[in-house]
Parts: structure tokens; sequence; C-alpha cells
């Protein structure tokens, strides 16, 4: 996720749209510009900003499929949880182009700097990555195979779960993120875009039904799996809150850039809960 920067303020207030568009639309806008699935975007403004950020979980669940299916493979092949989980974090990091990541380093970059939030747009923006985004990139990539190579340890089961999980909980970040209320940082980029354009009533019914239906997946585990996926869920998006609040007092607002820090940072968070007990 890029943006152009731009030295005019974004609007003090946006509002979500009137419009909504069609479901159809929406799927296209959130597989487009969340993944490089084939995905023709057949409208890109504010009414489709609005229907696509909302089905963005849905683009999480097949993200988080083919990363678990590629990880599942190579276990029942003999390959160990180590192995398995890389491939599994490899995944979506190809499936995004490695945007999200990239987003996450220039994220770290931007708060890391003691510069005015101007000036950490602009570093945010060029395309090396500064010593903040390479220890954030380690140490997060770190977390996300260690977490996943130890719900692996446990079986396929445990460990495909993890990672749908997972990819769903990161996607439904950046539909929080882009809830009414939460400003842009620029005038133009993606994160202009997708700003404000979810109803806060929306935001929380996604976040209920993706909280329930996780929880609901894991019941043939037993209660305690099942309640096990419904707080990762919860505690990512509750970390992911955190960031997005910190990025909101720094840089006035969101960028592209904070919406992939906010997926991968969630998603680690996400997978640390799920890889404990």
């Amino acid at each position: 996720m890029t943006d152009t920067y731009d030295d005019q303020p974004p609007p003090s207030r946006l509002v979500p749209p009137a419009e909504r568009a069609s479901l159809p639309d929406g799927i296209r806008f959130a597989f487009g510009t969340l993944t490089v699935l084939p995905a023709r975007i057949t409208r890109w403004d504010r009414p489709a900003a609005r229907t696509g950020m909302a089905c963005a979980p849905l683009a999480g669940l097949v993200v988080g499929v083919l990363a678990a299916a590629a990880g599942t493979l190579l276990l029942v092949l003999g390959g160990g949880p180590l192995l398995a989980a890389a491939v599994t974090v490899a995944v979506p990091a190809a499936l995004t182009r490695g945007l999200h990541l990239d987003g996450l380093a220039d994220t770290a970059d931007g708060l890391g700097c003691a510069k005015p939030a101007a000036e950490a747009l602009r570093i945010m923006k060029r395309s090396d990555i500064g010593p903040f985004g390479v220890v954030a990139l380690l140490l997060l990539l770190l977390v996300q195979v260690g977490a996943l190579a130890d719900a692996y340890a446990d079986g396929w089961v445990r460990g495909a779960s993890a990672a749908v999980v997972a990819a769903v909980t990161a996607r439904l970040a950046m539909t929080l993120a882009s809830r009414d209320g939460v400003p842009p940082a620029r005038l133009e980029g993606l994160g202009a875009a997708v700003a404000a354009v979810v109803p806060r009533t929306a935001a929380a019914v996604a976040t209920a039904l993706v909280t329930a239906l996780a929880a609901a997946a894991a019941l043939p585990l037993g209660p305690l799996a099942a309640a096990r996926q419904a707080a990762a869920v919860l505690v990512g998006l509750v970390v992911a809150e955190l960031l997005l609040r910190r990025c909101v007092r720094r840089f006035g607002g969101v960028t592209g850039d904070v919406f992939g820090a906010l997926a991968e940072t969630s998603a680690a968070a996400a997978l640390i809960v799920l890889s404990l007990g």
C-alpha cells in the first residue's frame, strides 16, 4: 500500500458515503486493493471503498486458507513445524507483494524518528528502510514464524486454524481502521481513499461476526479452543487499535503504510494467543 504525499492538510472530518456499492463491486475492491489475486476493480470511489473495506475479512479468509494449505502440505510431505510456519508466513507476503510488511517498516521509521509529522510522512515515503523499520520487520517476522511453529507442533489442524484466524484478523483490523472518525493523514493515496468510509455500526457488526465465527469454527476441538480463537481475534484488534491511535496522534491520521502495519501487528498478536496453551 503506497501513498502520494500532498503538502495540503487533509480535511478535518470525513463521513461515510451515503451510497453503498454493490457487494460484487465491494468484493472486487477488497481483493484488488488488499491482495494480488485477480480481481478487476470496477469502481474506485468512496461507496466502493465503504463496501470493500467492510468485506476486507473475506480477502483475509482466502489469503489465510491459501497460506494454511501451503503449510499443511509441507507437514504432510514430512516437513517440520518451523518450515511449515515459515512458508505459511511467506504466502501472505507474496499475495500482497510484501506491501503490508513494507508498510510496517515505513510506519516504524515514521514513529521512530523525532521529526515533525510532515517530515515523518516524507520519511515514510522514501524507498529505503531505516533502522527502526529493519528491527520491526525482523522482530515481527520472528514472532509470527515462532508462534505458528508452536501451533503446527500440535498438529496441522491447529496450525492451519491459526493461519486463517490471523489473516482474517489482520484484514478486520483494516476494516476498523476505515471506520467513521479516523481521519486520513494525506489528501491522496490509499489512506485517503478508504479513511472514514465504514460506519461505526458496520465495523462493530463485522467485529462481532468474525469473532463469533472464529469461535464456532473451533468448537469441534472443544470450548477451550473456541475461547482461544475468539480471544485471538479480540487481542489482535486491541493491539491494532493501540497502534492506530498512536499513528493518528503522530501523523494526524492514517496512510496506506499504517494500514499495512496494523495488519501485520494484529496478525502477530493473534498468533501469539493461538500459540499458547
